[in-house]
C-alpha cells in the first residue's frame, strides 16, 4: 500500500505527461520555454486571478512574496508554529522577525481570535497556512489586515484546488503561494511553485525578482534571485492539469468517507463551513500515536507525522524567546497527529483495510 501513490498517477496519465516532456526535449528550451507561459496562463485561469508567476519551489515563492513587499530587518510577519519550516524560515531569510500565533484544534489553521493581539507597529504581513488542504477564515483575516493596513499572503502549499465560499485557494489574498512538490495535490516531478495576484505591479516585481531582479536581460533594477521553474516541470504540470479536478473530487470523497467511518475511533479533521478540502494529508489525532502507527505498520499500512515538533521548538527559532506552553494547541497537535494514506487512487478495499485496523485498535484501547 502506498502512502501517496505517484506511480499509479503517472501510469494513468503517462501518454499526456510523456508527450509534454518530449516536446520540451525536442525544442530544447529548458529554461523559460513556452510551457512556462502556457502553464501560468492555465493556472491563473483555474484559480480565477490575473497573474500566475511560476517559481522554482514553494519555499522560494514565499521568499519572493516577502521581498516584493519590501519586508526585511525591523519588520514582523505573523504566521503559525504548526507547519513545515518553510513558512517561517523565509521570514528569517529576508531578515524579518517571525511572530507565531497558535492554531485552533478543529481545522489545524490559525486561530483568528488571536491575530489582533499579535499585531504591533512593526507588523507588515500576516502569512496564514492553509494546512493539510483547507483554508482558514480569510474573510475575517482580510478584515483584520485591512483594519491595520497589513498585507495577507496565503501559504497554500497544501490547499491548491480547495475553495472557500466558492473562491479557490490562491485567489482570496493580495499574494498567494503554492508548491508543486511531487507529494502536493498538484505536483511536478521535482521542485516547483507559483505565486498568484491580481496586482499588476506586484506581478511584474515578482517576475523580476525570480529572474535575477530584472525583466530585461542584462538590466537588473532589483535585488533578485534565480527563482525560475524548469520548463520540464511546467510540462509535467500541463500533462496532469486536465485530470486535476477529477482528482480533487476523488480526494473529497475519500476524505469524507474516512471521516464518516472513523468518527468515534479517533479525532478526525473537520471541514469548516463554506470550505472544500483537498486533503493534502488526511490527518487524525490520538494521544497514543506511536502505538497506533506501530499497529498500522504491522498490517502493512504506512503512516506519517506532519509535524512532530512545532517551529518554536526548533533551535533556529530559539533567539525569539518562545518556550514550551506558549502555543498549547499547536504543541498538543504536534504530539497527536497522524496522517493516513491519501491519494486519488486509494481503493475502497485498501481504505477498508485502514479503517478496520484503526477500529480494532480503538476497540482494544477502550
Amino acid at each position: 500500500m502506498e502512502f501517496i501513490d505517484l506511480k499509479t498517477q503517472y501510469q494513468r496519465y503517462q501518454a499526456d505527461i510523456d508527450a509534454r516532456m518530449r516536446a520540451v526535449l525536442d525544442h530544447g528550451k529548458f529554461i523559460m520555454g513556452p510551457e512556462i507561459a502556457e502553464m501560468e496562463s492555465a493556472l491563473a485561469e483555474y484559480v480565477g486571478v490575473k497573474h500566475c508567476i511560476s517559481v522554482s519551489s514553494g519555499t522560494h515563492s514565499l521568499e519572493i512574496a516577502l521581498r516584493a513587499l519590501n519586508i526585511g530587518p525591523g519588520d514582523e510577519v505573523i504566521t503559525v508554529p504548526f507547519t513545515w519550516i518553510s513558512s517561517a524560515e523565509v521570514i528569517l531569510l529576508v531578515g524579518a522577525t517571525p511572530v507565531f500565533v497558535d492554531i485552533e484544534p478543529n481545522y489545524f489553521n490559525i486561530d483568528i481570535n488571536l491575530i489582533e493581539r499579535a499585531i504591533t507597529p512593526r507588523t507588515k504581513a500576516i502569512m496564514p497556512v492553509s494546512l493539510f488542504g483547507q483554508m482558514p477564515d480569510y474573510t475575517e483575516i482580510n478584515r483584520i489586515a485591512d483594519k491595520y493596513g497589513i498585507t495577507v499572503i496565503e501559504d497554500a502549499a497544501q490547499s491548491f484546488g480547495a475553495t472557500q465560499n466558492g473562491r479557490r485557494s490562491c485567489s482570496v489574498t493580495k499574494i498567494s503561494s503554492t508548491s508543486f512538490f511531487p507529494a502536493k495535490p498538484l505536483g511536478c516531478f521535482g521542485d516547483g511553485g507559483a505565486l498568484f495576484t491580481e496586482d499588476d505591479q506586484l506581478a511584474d516585481l515578482m517576475r523580476a525578482i525570480r529572474t535575477h531582479g530584472g525583466l530585461q536581460r542584462h538590466y537588473h533594477p532589483y535585488v533578485g534571485t534565480n527563482g525560475r521553474m524548469d520548463t520540464l516541470q511546467a510540462a509535467v504540470i500541463l500533462g496532469k492539469l486536465p485530470y486535476f479536478e477529477h482528482e480533487v473530487t476523488a480526494r473529497n470523497k475519500i476524505g469524507a468517507r474516512y471521516t464518516e467511518l472513523l468518527r468515534g475511533s479517533c479525532g478526525v479533521p473537520e471541514v469548516m463551513p463554506g470550505n472544500t478540502h483537498v486533503y493534502a494529508q488526511y490527518t487524525i489525532r490520538t494521544p497514543d500515536r506511536e502505538a497506533l502507527a506501530a499497529d498500522l505498520k504491522a498490517v502493512g499500512v504506512p503512516t506519517a507525522v506532519y509535524y512532530p515538533k512545532c517551529l518554536h521548538e526548533q533551535p533556529v527559532f530559539a533567539p525569539y524567546g518562545y518556550t514550551w506552553g506558549d502555543f498549547p494547541v499547536s504543541e498538543t497537535m504536534s504530539r497527536q497527529v497522524l496522517s493516513l494514506p491519501m491519494h486519488p487512487f486509494l481503493t475502497i478495499s485498501d481504505q477498508d483495510r485502514i479503517l478496520e485496523a484503526i477500529k480494532r485498535w480503538s476497540d482494544v484501547r477502550t
